[in-house]
């Protein structure tokens, strides 16, 4: 496998599912040991005890991305075990579409407080640890829906956008001061993970014309005809948490197969 991690610390929040899961499990793959981290523990104990089983180096956290304090704990609990961070990887999101007249605002601000507050969390935290080191790569997983709009989904479009520019800015940051640590985003459209199927109106497809049925019919409106899947995201992950990408800053990797053009 290209793109090595071998020895690399790699905390990855988001990973008992979709594409924070398949990010853990390729890392691993190439040789990082994994600081996994999401709300459900459970899960993200499985999967580490999986790699753990399967040879690999693992660690399972609980964490709420949208609670500082928890960052805190979770951080201190990584250089504890390992005494250092070399890559971050921001996988933790929710999606949510209700027109805006419709929309509470509890639940704008739930959206905010997983998507945006969860990312400004991980890279202010991220810089912290890793500044002094002359090293390290922050990578978040942003959405297509931060550069094209789309009807009913104008919360979770925002926070994406947000996301965008606060990483941009931050790398800025972290260039003028000359850490050595760089940010990144990934930036997909349309990927077959449970983001989707826990919607309700992929339920109704779904109910309605069964659950291969209403995966195709979203699909087909895709200028390639599919959507990603979640090993395709962790592949462009684990290159921008490489060393091979040592020039690369501020940059959004956007992998969308033509959607956003």
């Amino acid at each position: 496998m290209s793109f090595h991690l071998d020895g690399k610390i790699a905390f990855i929040t988001g990973a008992a599912s979709g594409i924070g899961k398949a990010t853990a499990l390729r890392f691993s793959e190439s040789g990082a040991v994994v600081v996994a981290a999401d709300v459900d523990f459970p899960a993200v104990k499985q999967l580490a005890d999986g790699i753990t089983k399967s040879g690999g180096r693992a660690l399972a956290l609980n964490l709420d991305v949208g609670i500082e304090s928890q960052w805190e704990a979770a951080l201190a609990e990584t250089l504890k075990a390992f005494d250092r961070l070399d890559v971050l990887v921001a996988c933790a999101g929710i999606s949510y579409a209700k027109p805006v007249e419709e929309m509470q605002l509890e639940e704008w601000r739930r959206v905010m407080a997983v998507n945006l507050d969860g990312a400004f969390l991980a890279i202010k935290h991220g810089i912290r640890v890793m500044r002094g080191r002359n090293s390290g790569s922050i990578v978040l997983v942003s959405s297509a829906s931060g550069l094209k709009a789309t009807p009913g989904a104008s919360a979770y479009a925002a926070s994406k956008a947000g996301l965008n520019m606060l990483a941009k800015s931050a790398a800025l940051e972290c260039a003028a001061a000359k850490d050595g640590i760089r940010i990144n985003l990934v930036v997909p459209a349309g990927v077959r993970t449970s983001m989707w199927t826990a919607m309700p109106f992929f339920q109704e497809l779904a109910a309605a014309r069964g659950e291969e049925a209403a995966w195709a019919g979203l699909e087909a409106s895709q200028p390639l005809g599919r959507f990603a899947t979640p090993q395709e995201i962790a592949a462009a992950i684990q290159f921008l948490a490489s060393d091979e990408a040592s020039t690369m800053t501020g940059s959004g990797l956007v992998i969308d197969g033509g959607y956003t053009l």
